[in-house]
C-alpha cells in the first residue's frame, strides 16, 4: 500500500500526518526559519520512527507530499522581497498608487480604520520610481488601439535595471483580453537579458498570474507574486532536494487558498499563502461529516497565530467577496479564514499609553520560543502563563522532548507585568490568559454573530497546539457551548490537507450579458460562454496530463461572477451548466444567481429590471479521492478506567478563586463513551485539554472530545 505525506508549516511548529500501510502517525517538529527543510525532515523522521520504519523506506513508498504554509505571508509582512520594477501602460503608472476609493483602510483592524487622523496607506512593495509606462493602447473589447512600442520598452526596461531592479513586473491595461503585448514584452527583455547571463531578469505577467479584469487587484496580485516568488521557490526547492536524495521522486501538492492544490511546478507563490488555514476549514467540514455535525466554527490556536473560519451547511466558507493579502486587495479567489496574532508564542506586554495588558500579535516563534522553553526568551507569552497556572506540565509537555523551566517562565511574567502591575505573579499570568482568550473568543463571536449567524448553533473545533488548551475559555467568550477536540488537533492543518481532494482552479474574465435592462430579453448567442468554458477545460487538462494525473477522470464544476445592471455588489455562484444551449439555460443560470445574490445581500436587493452582468468564469477541476471515514470503537462505561488516571496537581482557576487540586487524565488511554466533569486536564504528547469548571468532556466513538457547557 503506497504512503502520503501531509505537512503544515506554520511560524512555530511544522506540522506531519503520514499514512503507511494502513496506519496513521502525526509529529511535530520546530519550524526552523534559516531552512524549512530542517524541521520537515525532522517532523518526517519522528512520524517514520513511530510508524516502526526509516524515512528512506518511507519515501521511496510515498505517492504523494501534500504543503500546506503560510511562510510566503510570513515573507510579506517582514517586506524582505526584492526590488521590482513595474511596467504598465503609459498614462496609468499611478494605478496602484492611487488604489479604489477605500484601499488605506484594507486590512487594518477597525479600531485603526477609525481612526481616520493617524491611518496610513501601506508602504508600496513597488515604489512610484520603479513605475515605467510604455507606449500600447488595449480597449475593453480587446482590439488594438496602438501597437505596442518595442524601442519604448528596451528604454523602459534599461532605466528600471540601472536603477536596481531584480525582477519586472508587467501589468497592461486589458491584457487579460489581449496578452501579446505582454508576452511581447518579456520577449524582449529575455533577448537583452538573457537566462545564460548572470544578469538575467525575472519577468512575471499579469496576463499569466491573473488573467481577469479590475487593473489594481490583477496588478497587486502580480506584484505580490512576483514579490514572494524568489524566496518561496529557494524555500521549497531546498526541500524538494531533500526530499530526491532521500528517495522521494512524487510530486509535491500545494495546497492553494482557493481550496485546492497543484504541484509546486504548477503554483504561483501568491496562492498559497492562506493555504494552511484552508487546509483547516477543509479539515473541519470532513470531521463535521464524520460526527454529524453541520454547522462549525474552526478555532485553530497555534504557536504564531489564531485561525478561523466557518462551516455552515457541511461546506466550508464562501469565497472571500474582496480578498486582501496583509494591506492589498487581490483577485485570486481565497476561502473565507482569518488570523490574528494570538498563539500560543504570542508576547505579552504592558501598554505604556493606557496601562493595560496586551497580548499579540508579536510572538516569539520557535527560536528562542517562550521563555519556558530556556531557549533564551525573556519575553512572557501564553505559554508561560499556562506553565505558571498549572495547566501545562514541565515534564510531559511536547511527551516529554521539551521540558519547560517553571522558574524562567515565573520570571519573564515578573519582570515585565506582575511588578509593574503590583500584582502577584499567577494573577499576571492568569491576567494574560484572560486576555488571548477574550481576544481570540470575541474574534470568533464578529466571525459568526456579525455574519448574521447565531454562534449558540455551531460546534467550535479548537485545534492547533494550544486550541484544546483554551477552547473551553475563547469558546466562553464567543458565546458557543459546545467544543471538539481530537486526537489529532494538534496538526489538524495537515491532517485537513490529508482528506482533501485534488483540485485546481482557473479563472477568466469574459463580459456577458446574460439579461439584458429590462429584464426581457436573455442571452441568445452561447459561444462565448461554451468558448471560455471550453478553453479553461482545455488548460486543466494539459495541467493534470503535465503532473501525470488521470486528466480523464477529472469532475469539472463552474462558479461564475454576477451582478444587476446599476448595482455595484458582485456575488459569485455556483453554475450548474457547463455549457448553455437555450434559453431555459440561460433562465436556470439566473435563477442560481438570483438565489445566492437574495441570501448574501437580501431578497430585496435583487433588480431583473436592470438586468443581469457575467463578467467572470472560474473552473473547478477535480480528481475525487476515496477518504477512510475516522476509525470508530463502540460505546463503554461513563466512568473512565484507572490507567487513564495519571496524578492530581495545582490549577489556577479563576472560576474557583485560585488554585485547586485538579484531576489530570492520560487523553490516551480514555475510552469511547467516557464522562468527565470539569475542572480537570487532559494529557496527550502533542497538546493539553483543558476543561474548565462548569464544562463536562465526553469521548465520541471516534476519539475526538466532546465539551459542553452547562446553561444557566
Amino acid at each position: 500500500m503506497l504512503a502520503s505525506i501531509d505537512v503544515d508549516v506554520g511560524g512555530t511548529f511544522t506540522d506531519a500526518v503520514v499514512t503507511y500501510q494502513g496506519r496513521v502517525a502525526k509529529a511535530k517538529a520546530s519550524t526552523t526559519s534559516f531552512n524549512l527543510s530542517v524541521g520537515f525532515m525532522r517532523a518526517l523522521e519522528t512520524a517514520a520512527a513511530e510508524l516502526g520504519t526509516d524515512l528512506p523506506s518511507l519515501l521511496s513508498a510515498t505517492e504523494m507530499v501534500r504543503y500546506s504554509t503560510t511562510i510566503a505571508l510570513n515573507r510579506l509582512l517582514e517586506r524582505k522581497g526584492p526590488r521590482l520594477g513595474l511596467i504598465t501602460t503609459a498614462g496609468f503608472e499611478d494605478t496602484i498608487f492611487v488604489g479604489r476609493g477605500g484601499q488605506w483602510a484594507d486590512g487594518l483592524p477597525v479600531r485603526e480604520r477609525r481612526n481616520v487622523a493617524r491611518a496610513r496607506r501601506p508602504l508600496p512593495l513597488i515604489p512610484r520610481d520603479m513605475t515605467v509606462g510604455v507606449r500600447e493602447r488595449v480597449d475593453s473589447l480587446g482590439r488594438v488601439l496602438a501597437p505596442l512600442d518595442e524601442h519604448d520598452v528596451a528604454v523602459k526596461v534599461k532605466d528600471l535595471v540601472a536603477r536596481g531592479a531584480r525582477g519586472l513586473v508587467v501589468s497592461l491595461l486589458w491584457s487579460h483580453l489581449y496578452p501579446e503585448h505582454e508576452r511581447r514584452v518579456r520577449e524582449i527583455v529575455r533577448e537583452r537579458y538573457p537566462e545564460s547571463y548572470l544578469g538575467s531578469m525575472p519577468v512575471v505577467l499579469s496576463s499569466e498570474v491573473l488573467p481577469r479584469r479590475d487593473e489594481y487587484a490583477r496588478t497587486m496580485t502580480t506584484i505580490l507574486d512576483a514579490y514572494l516568488h524568489q524566496a518561496m521557490w529557494e524555500e521549497l526547492g531546498e526541500t524538494r532536494d531533500e526530499l530526491l536524495r532521500r528517495g522521494y521522486a512524487g510530486p509535491i501538492m500545494m495546497i492553494h487558498s482557493s481550496g485546492g492544490m497543484a504541484e509546486v511546478r504548477k503554483t504561483s507563490a501568491v496562492e498559497t499563502c492562506n493555504g494552511g488555514p484552508v487546509a483547516g476549514l477543509l479539515g473541519a467540514a470532513f470531521v463535521g461529516r464524520e460526527l454529524g455535525e453541520e454547522n462549525l466554527i474552526l478555532a485553530d490556536m497555534g504557536g504564531t497565530s489564531f485561525d478561523m473560519g466557518i462551516v455552515e451547511g457541511g461546506r466550508p466558507g464562501a469565497h472571500r467577496p474582496r480578498p486582501l493579502i496583509d494591506r492589498w486587495q487581490v483577485g485570486i479567489s481565497m476561502l473565507e479564514t482569518r488570523s490574528i496574532g494570538a498563539g500560543g508564542g504570542s508576547i505579552a506586554r504592558l501598554d505604556a499609553a493606557t496601562g493595560r495588558v496586551e497580548v499579540g500579535p508579536e510572538s516569539a516563534g520557535s527560536m528562542p520560543g517562550p521563555a519556558a522553553y530556556d531557549l533564551g526568551g525573556e519575553e512572557p507569552t501564553v505559554t508561560d502563563a499556562d506553565v505558571v497556572l498549572g495547566y501545562l506540565s514541565p515534564e510531559t509537555f511536547h511527551g516529554g522532548r521539551l521540558r519547560l523551566s517553571v522558574e524562567r517562565a515565573r520570571a519573564a511574567i515578573d519582570t515585565r507585568l506582575a511588578r509593574p502591575l503590583a500584582l502577584p505573579v499567577e494573577q499576571a499570568a492568569m491576567l494574560i490568559r484572560r486576555v488571548v482568550d477574550a481576544k481570540a473568543g470575541h474574534a470568533l463571536y464578529k466571525e459568526t454573530a456579525l455574519r448574521g449567524h447565531d454562534p449558540r448553533a455551531f460546534a467550535l473545533v479548537a485545534c492547533g497546539g494550544a486550541g484544546p488548551t483554551h477552547g473551553c475559555s475563547f469558546g466562553l467568550f464567543a458565546d458557543v457551548g459546545r467544543v471538539i477536540t481530537l486526537p489529532f488537533s494538534a496538526v489538524f492543518c495537515a491532517f485537513g490537507s490529508a482528506h482533501m481532494d485534488i483540485e485546481q482552479v482557473y479563472e477568466q474574465s469574459r463580459r456577458l450579458q446574460l439579461l439584458a435592462p429590462g429584464g426581457k430579453e436573455w442571452l441568445a448567442d452561447f459561444s462565448v460562454f461554451n468558448a471560455t468554458v471550453e478553453k479553461l477545460e482545455e488548460r486543466a487538462k494539459a495541467d493534470l496530463l503535465a503532473e501525470g494525473l488521470p486528466a480523464g477522470d477529472a469532475v469539472f464544476s463552474l462558479q461564475l461572477d454576477g451582478k444587476f445592471g446599476g448595482q455595484l455588489n458582485s456575488k459569485r455562484f455556483a453554475c450548474l451548466k457547463l455549457r448553455l444551449a437555450s434559453r431555459a439555460d440561460a433562465e436556470a443560470v439566473y435563477q442560481a444567481f438570483a438565489a445566492d445574490y437574495g441570501r448574501a445581500f437580501s431578497p430585496l436587493s435583487l433588480f431583473p429590471a436592470g438586468g443581469v452582468e457575467l463578467h467572470h468564469f472560474v473552473l473547478h477541476a477535480t480528481l475525487p479521492r476515496a477518504r477512510a471515514p475516522l476509525p470508530r470503537r463502540p460505546l463503554g462505561a461513563a466512568v473512565p478506567p484507572a490507567v487513564a488516571v495519571r496524578d492530581a496537581r495545582p490549577a489556577f482557576w479563576h472560576e474557583l478563586g485560585g488554585f485547586v487540586r485538579t484531576r489530570v487524565f492520560d487523553a490516551a488511554a480514555l475510552e469511547p463513551g467516557n464522562c468527565l466533569e470539569g475542572p480537570a486536564i487532559l494529557e496527550a504528547p502533542d497538546t493539553t485539554t483543558v476543561v474548565s469548571p462548569g464544562w463536562q468532556y465526553r469521548v465520541h466513538e471516534t476519539g475526538a472530545g466532546i465539551i459542553e457547557r452547562e446553561r444557566s
